[in-house]
């Protein structure tokens, strides 16, 4: 697999479409980070470390609905393997005006794009959701 976080984003979509109150996704480290940053933020109820079937790590991810519709409008990939997407602290994008959110990987961990600019670090911007 070329691209984990991207694979764990479709995973995502993929069961919010079918309306799955679940999904499994294999464990990493920048994975279960970004879950914090989502779970935070209210767009999943949250995730727990599980062993998937074959044995090994996995996270099982708890998606939100709010009156049948999933929380998640969109959310996408922005810094890819093949074209890494980096910015500053002055130029870290706003997604539809600030009613979502960018998702941050800076010096200081996984971060909000709000709170990359309180902190004052930019860095490479993973994905965008709203």
């Amino acid at each position: 697999m070329n691209d984990p976080l991207g694979d764990m984003l479709t995973r995502i979509r993929n069961a919010q479409l079918r309306g799955k109150s679940t999904v499994s996704t294999p464990a990493s480290k920048l994975r279960a980070w970004v879950l914090d940053v989502l779970a935070a933020e209210g767009y999943i109820r949250g995730y727990e470390a599980t062993t998937g079937k074959d044995g090994h790590p996995a996270l099982e991810i708890s998606l939100k609905y709010f009156e049948g519709a999933a929380v998640i409008r969109e959310i996408k990939r922005v810094s890819k393997p093949g074209r890494r997407v980096y910015a500053g602290a002055q130029e870290l994008p706003s997604v539809r005006n600030g009613l979502g959110i960018a998702v941050i990987s800076t010096p200081k961990g996984v971060l909000t794009d709000a709170n990359a600019r309180a902190a004052n670090v930019g860095g490479e911007v993973l994905c965008t959701v709203f």
